[in-house]
């Protein structure tokens, strides 16, 4: 398992939200791309970049941003947000992100999610947000009845490589993770699973790793890492303890 730092992106500048909420940021810095070299420099492996106005709004709003990002660091970095046609996703590719994240259009329109990946391949990522084990879409905005776990298995399905899994209820509380739905999700599909959601402590990490699925690639850190509540490093050596 590998730990992924975390980047969000409102108006231009390096935030973190609690729950998702809008009306709820903490600016950590004016310079994400600075930021983004930090995370490079103290051992980052993959870079997971959310552009918060592009979700709130449904059309990416930092394309510039990002490129600038990407060709900043020598790691992969996946984006998400705003998402909603392939237009949007073979921009973010050719801007030099390795991996586009589709959310609410993989809810909205499963049906071109088949299509979109048989067109991008491993390239493109579906993010499940859920609360209570229901997925939400359009930033989080929207609650659905749709179970998150089936939605993960349409996903897998249709042959999507990489899932991003987020509980929102713990996202930017730092209050650990829901190592129960990570499970649940982890049993469920073949592919790969990224854990998001809480992800605080070394602890947190140990205790998604005692899953054991294979399919575990990796953990989002964010809130954790700009507090200083722990280090990129102890983050990552937890991994392999």
């Amino acid at each position: 398992m590998i730990i992924l730092p975390a980047i969000d992106l409102k108006d231009g500048r390096c935030v973190r939200l609690r729950q998702g909420r809008a009306d709820d940021a903490t600016v950590y810095s004016d310079d994400p791309v600075e930021m983004a070299k930090r995370w490079v420099d103290e051992g980052g492996e993959y870079l997971h970049v959310v552009d918060l106005d592009g979700a709130f709004t449904g059309a990416p709003a930092h394309l510039e941003v990002i490129a600038r990002i990407a060709s900043a660091i020598s790691i992969p970095m996946e984006v998400g947000g705003g998402l909603r046609t392939d237009d949007d996703v073979r921009r973010l590719l050719d801007a030099g992100v390795d991996r586009a994240i589709i959310g609410t259009r993989a809810f909205a329109d499963p049906d071109s999610l088949a299509q979109t990946v048989q067109q991008f391949g491993e390239h493109v990522a579906v993010g499940i947000d859920a609360r209570d084990g229901r997925v939400q879409v359009k930033g989080w905005v929207e609650t659905t009845d749709m179970l998150a776990v089936d939605l993960a298995r349409k996903a897998d399905a249709v042959g999507v490589r990489t899932l991003i899994v987020t509980d929102t209820a713990t996202d930017g509380m730092m209050v650990g993770t829901n190592v129960a739905a990570m499970d649940e999700i982890c049993k469920a599909v073949t592919c790969n699973v990224i854990a998001s959601g809480g992800v605080t402590t070394p602890d947190d990490v140990r205790d998604l790793t005692a899953l054991q699925h294979a399919n575990l690639y990796g953990a989002i850190v964010g809130k954790a890492l700009y507090e200083e509540a722990t280090s990129l490093r102890e983050m990552k050596a937890a991994c392999v303890a």
